[in-house]
């Protein structure tokens, strides 16, 4: 069978194959290959600047070749490695032999081959490669996704400002607010949950087969390993790797940053969720409108259909994104003694839980763009919804020591059609200023919003 998108087992390569082509590069097995390649690169070179006398300093050419070798890597380098595996049965060996077999025409190179993953074990390698692809796939895509919601977001909310909207608190009816206002809730959530996850220290750990150096020792007893180690790891790219330096491991890094990272993720996309329900209801209502598409069809029977299909999309997206991450959270710290393999498989669905997300927050930026407000619904819904004045009144009533406030308030509104004139017949018997009766009789259900449209506006 020829592999096709139409064939592929996984939507994200197959039917969503094309919004995922930012993603791919980075965390595709070819993206962590390369990954792998800039490690061992990087490590290599820094070796040659050490001080041993066995490895002298590289030339210029040579370390421009090396940087080039990671910087240019490609699908057929790729393929090249997947062929070399087919011997070893080793994928990080694949790719010291593939490095390897590129200085052959390279004397300089050839003569310190042997140098080439000198002291590591394979997780060395491999630790710092997902450390990259993680690095690369929250700062490429994971927050300029996020950002580019937050600023839709924020935008609708500033538009959206001073339209009221009734409340509907436990699906009833309740005092009202604004579409701005509750837009702004979501941008402040959402921003908070975009800075945790920008906040999470990227690590890696180069200490050999279970954390203690044992193997650089071995060669050179007197040599600093873990300032050397620090060195590279802590180092701004290309001739470091720009991570956050991990002191303590046994011979994984033990993933606790991996796990922050997805919660935070997964935060992001429950509040996304919440978000995406609410549109949806929103939607159902009339509030919302969607704009039509030439050639889109709602349903295959009902023609009059326009289904929410983006934040549908966006929320089945973002259910199977969180499932992934909080697996990957809870299982990945957790390793038999000093290692055991059940952390490797699980890794390779990085870039799938990302996908997910990436995938969702297309699918909301899409239903939000479609959107269109429909302040003739809101009206509507407002203007029979007087008993949502029973609030201030009855407050005011407080205010002014008026006995009974609550329950007169509740006599009058609660299960029953309520009219403008059954409260304003109320108000006009209280024994209140006469100043306060009037602000209540101006007041609709439309304009007591409270600070919702300041609210709004500063977000």
């Amino acid at each position: 069978m020829t592999f096709s998108t139409i064939s592929a087992l996984s939507p994200l390569d197959g039917r969503y194959a094309a919004k995922l082509a930012n993603l791919r590069p980075l965390m595709s097995e070819q993206g962590y290959m390369h990954r792998r390649v800039q490690v061992e690169v990087v490590w290599f070179i820094a070796l040659s600047d050490a001080g041993f006398s066995q490895f002298k300093p590289l030339s210029p050419g040579a370390r421009t070749y090396l940087l080039g070798l990671a910087k240019n890597f490609s699908e057929a380098d790729a393929a090249a490695i997947k062929e070399i595996e087919k011997t070893t049965n080793h994928d990080v060996k694949a790719v010291e032999y593939w490095i390897k077999s590129k200085f052959e025409a390279r004397p300089e190179l050839k003569a310190a081959s042997e140098f080439v993953h000198f002291a590591c074990t394979s997780e060395d390698i491999n630790n710092t490669s997902h450390a990259l692809q993680l690095k690369g796939g929250r700062d490429q895509v994971i927050l300029p996704a996020l950002d580019t919601v937050i600023t839709k977001l924020r935008e609708m909310a500033h538009a959206h400002a001073g339209v009221s909207m009734l409340s509907r608190t436990h699906g009833q009816t309740a005092s009202p607010t604004t579409v701005g206002k509750e837009i702004a809730n979501v941008v402040m959530r959402l921003a908070t949950a975009r800075e945790r996850i920008a906040s999470v220290q990227i690590m890696g750990k180069m200490n050999g087969a279970v954390g203690n150096y044992n193997a650089h020792l071995s060669a050179w007893p007197d040599f600093d390993w873990e300032a050397f180690s620090r060195r590279v790891i802590e180092t701004p790219e290309p001739l470091g790797l720009g991570l956050t330096f991990q002191p303590y491991s046994i011979q994984i890094e033990p993933h606790d940053y991996m796990a922050e990272l997805f919660d935070a993720v997964a935060r992001a996309n429950t509040i996304l969720i919440d978000f995406a329900r609410d549109v949806w209801g929103y939607v159902s209502l009339g509030y919302f409108k969607q704009r039509l598409k030439a050639g889109e069809i709602g349903s295959s029977t009902m023609p009059h259909k326009v289904n929410p299909i983006d934040f549908e999309n966006a929320e089945g997206n973002l259910g199977l994104a969180n499932a992934l991450l909080r697996h990957l959270s809870e299982k990945l710290p957790i390793s038999r003694w000093q290692r055991d393999l059940t952390d490797s498989t699980v890794l390779r669905n990085m870039g799938v839980a990302l996908g997910y997300a990436a995938l969702a927050y297309q699918s909301l930026l899409t239903g939000l763009n479609k959107l269109e407000l429909n302040e003739e619904a809101l009206a509507q819904d407002l203007d029979a919804a007087w008993e949502v004045l029973a609030e201030p009144i009855q407050t005011v009533m407080r205010r002014y020591g008026v006995q009974g406030a609550y329950e007169k308030l509740k006599e009058v509104t609660r299960g029953k059609t309520v009219r403008a004139e059954d409260l304003h017949g109320l108000i006009r018997s209280l024994d209140i200023p006469q100043e306060e009766k009037d602000r209540l009789l101006a007041m609709t259900p439309a304009s007591y919003t409270g600070k919702a449209a300041e609210l709004a506006r500063r977000v």
